[in-house]
């Protein structure tokens, strides 16, 4: 299916291959029920080197449908993510991140013979060294409560309600990952209306969470049986509207707007005063779009790292401008100018 589409057609890859977990023997409890565990043919190979082999394969194609600055997201275990990672490198491709998927709630190991598994690992990539890749910086910041995410997430695993089983009660898929997951893996690596590909679709998630926030996908997936769970979960998801998933992009990618701009436009007109949010330092604007402090005068970056003893400085998240007995961020000011203009 992968080798049937066409090149550069892809915004982001999110891929959970089989794990290559060697499982031979049946995995009791304490009270000697046995434990669901993945012994599964499509998760068996005969040696590391048609594992590999076969990791090769779909990472090859993965590298030829992304578009230039594409994401590629994997996750795995100890069991195979180690010889993924070697083969992305090998491919040219680009870590950005390893993420750390923390279970909150792991299930334990039973025979008491290794620490808990309680964690995966996610694999964040990008086509080559030098692209642009797609990072809602700011809207994960948001969602964590203004601050940096961090590169390890505490969510628990599928249980409960979100769990999909069978009349039966027993697991419809081994593996199954929780919404929760792909919806970070999605919010922060793509846009509205990107093309999401998942080549291990197994019970749907990527899928679904794709259509709750308005993004396209294309699922592959060869075990009929999940393929019909995977399809009816599609199905019963609908899409969050348009006004909740348009989110307000990082500025690297909003409209370039220089402070001589506002400037010239008597947005913030020459001597007007700027100030720190505290008004400890004050300084005057010039008809060039420079500013003044004292003995210290050029842009509004330069200046800001310069009185503060600093190597560098943002100018708009520093400085404010006094108007009409009010304290103005210059940073909302752009703002308000860039959404009139716009």
């Amino acid at each position: 299916m992968m080798e049937a589409m066409p090149d550069k057609s892809v915004d982001c890859i999110f891929a959970d291959p089989p794990y290559n977990l060697q499982l031979k023997d049946t995995l009791l409890r304490p009270d000697q029920t046995s434990v669901d565990a993945v012994d599964d043919e499509w998760d068996k190979f005969k040696s590391y080197k048609e594992y590999d082999s076969f990791t090769l394969k779909w990472l090859s194609q993965s590298k030829r449908l992304l578009k230039d600055g594409g994401a590629l997201w994997v996750i795995g275990s100890y069991h195979n993510i180690l010889r993924i990672g070697s083969k992305i490198q090998d491919l040219n491709m680009w870590i950005l991140n390893d993420i750390i998927w923390q279970k909150t709630n792991p299930m334990p190991n039973f025979r008491g013979t290794r620490f808990t598994n309680a964690h995966e690992t996610l694999l964040w990539c990008t086509t080559s060294r030098n692209s642009k890749y797609t990072f809602n910086y700011q809207n994960m910041k948001v969602f964590n409560e203004d601050k940096q995410m961090r590169s390890d997430w505490q969510i628990p695993i599928c249980s409960g309600k979100e769990r999909i089983r069978h009349k039966d009660n027993a697991r419809a898929h081994p593996t199954q990952k929780p919404e929760a997951l792909l919806y970070r893996v999605i919010l922060s690596s793509t846009n509205v209306n990107d093309l999401i590909l998942d080549p291990f679709l197994g019970s749907g998630t990527t899928a679904v969470v794709a259509k709750k926030l308005g993004r396209n996908f294309v699922g592959i997936e060869k075990d009929k049986n999940y393929f019909e769970i995977a399809k009816t979960r599609i199905k019963k998801t609908k899409t969050y509207e348009k006004d909740i998933i348009k989110i307000e992009k990082s500025r690297k990618h909003l409209p370039r707007i220089p402070f001589g701009e506002l400037v010239e436009q008597g947005i913030i007109p020459p001597g007007a005063i700027l100030s720190d949010k505290k008004n400890m330092f004050r300084a005057k604007v010039k008809v060039d779009g420079s500013i003044v402090s004292k003995n210290h005068q050029g842009s509004i970056h330069k200046v800001g790292a310069s009185i503060q003893g600093l190597p560098s400085c943002n100018g708009w998240d520093y400085w404010h401008l006094h108007k009409e007995n009010r304290i103005l961020l210059i940073d909302e000011i752009r703002s308000d100018y860039r959404n009139k203009k716009t």
